[in-house]
């Protein structure tokens, strides 16, 4: 089976989750028997200036090719946008070199899969069906309107809350619009999927999680016989992050460095903005990006991750998980996975409840580690990656052999 694999954002380095879903899938379908190609994104926000065949962490790939992409966002085109009906979201990842390069490839090669990561390629399906008898699937990280409506009803600044309200409802409506172009979806989660049937798809489709190759997570138990740290990682230029920093730093921190005074929080992720680089909060620190995401997951007993918006799967939870950490999030941050709080993770939604949760580790350390060994042993028995992939590949084939029989 030929797949062209297709990504918005360059995927290395693996620092956020859409960049260890890209490229979890990518190797997961190799080691399946199947022959993919990457075609990405080189975008001004996460570019990348090294040389692709000297990246070994893209050799598994039987080819790859970036194409340099300008998605900076621009005050006047913001600004013209309030008054066209386009997403202002996609728009700012349409290409014409991109859609060239993109032709090109489908005109060398016969794929069976053309493969799109996340809603924002969208745009290229009718240049995939104008140039090639591919299956397109979509593989959607996250319903990715709902991602920023939950973000709107955050907002408390009015301006900004109708913005991003205003951008939310034409992000909706593109992806409603565009659902039914797709030949096969393959959702993150079982909620997700169902969401995208009661808005209208009707394709072929399958709910399948991120898949992780258990044996490169190597814990580090070590973390539990220190004092309590606590730890965030997550991509900062991602807005549901943000927020969740700004909420627990200024709702929870206060109160948890009130009553355990000598507790630490330090947080990393790529192109954090200057508040959180330069936080000024006793006992917060700032990491700059950390080359390895495994070992600043490693150096802490606890996770915190304080999501108030979001869609799909928190990937970077999973991966705390597998790496025996202790996590404590949010409802909407364990949206997609079925765990169980005090049994494989802490579940905690308010500033109280928080509290609560740092106390009972504080309270309970002895029992820490029992909690993340059960996280590590979830995550081998739920997201293991060639059980998924053997499932989604016999989906594929299945689909492949219906399309081509219309």
């Amino acid at each position: 089976m030929k797949i062209l694999q297709i990504s918005k954002k360059f995927p290395i380095p693996k620092l956020d989750g859409e960049t260890i879903a890209i490229i979890e899938m990518g190797k997961a379908l190799i080691a399946q028997g199947c022959e993919v190609s990457l075609l990405t994104m080189n975008t001004s926000r996460h570019f990348n200036n090294q040389d692709i065949n000297d990246i070994k962490a893209l050799s598994h790939y039987k080819s790859v090719h970036a194409v340099p992409v300008d998605n900076e966002i621009k005050f006047v085109e913001a600004l013209s946008n309030l008054f066209s009906s386009d997403s202002y979201h996609i728009s700012r990842f349409i290409s014409d070199d991109f859609e060239k390069k993109l032709i090109e490839l489908l005109e060398a090669t016969d794929y069976d899969i053309v493969q799109l990561e996340t809603l924002y390629l969208a745009p290229y399906v009718e240049a995939i069906k104008a140039n090639s008898n591919a299956m397109v699937v979509m593989r959607a990280h996250n319903i990715e309107h709902e991602i920023w409506d939950r973000i709107s009803k955050q907002i408390k600044f009015f301006p900004k809350k109708w913005y991003l309200s205003y951008l939310s409802k034409k992000l909706k409506n593109f992806e409603i619009q565009k659902l039914n172009d797709y030949d096969f979806l393959v959702a993150i989660t079982d909620r997700d999927l169902k969401k995208f049937q009661e808005l209208g798809y009707k394709n072929g489709c399958i709910a399948t999680p991120v898949g992780f190759e258990y044996q490169n997570y190597i814990p580090d138990y070590k973390s539990f016989e220190k004092e309590i740290k606590l730890s965030f990682i997550g991509s900062l230029d991602w807005m549901p992050n943000i927020e969740g920093l700004n909420w627990f730093f200024e709702n929870v921190w206060p109160s948890i460095s009130a009553q355990y005074p000598d507790i630490q929080f330090h947080f990393t992720g790529r192109n954090a903005p200057s508040h959180l680089k330069n936080i000024q909060l006793k006992n917060v620190f700032f990491h700059p990006d950390e080359a390895c995401a495994h070992e600043f997951i490693n150096a802490y007993s606890i996770m915190i991750v304080p999501l108030l918006a979001g869609s799909g799967i928190r990937i970077k939870i999973l991966e705390g998980m597998a790496l025996g950490k202790v996590i404590i999030t949010t409802n909407i941050g364990l949206e997609g996975i079925p765990a169980k709080h005090k049994e494989q993770l802490l579940i905690a939604n308010t500033p109280e409840e928080f509290l609560a949760a740092i106390g009972y580790c504080v309270e309970n350390k002895d029992q820490l580690i029992s909690i993340g060994q059960n996280a590590r042993q979830f995550i081998k028995s739920h997201f293991d990656s060639q059980k998924l992939t053997q499932n989604l590949i016999h989906a594929y084939k299945h689909a492949i052999k219906e399309y081509n029989t219309h």
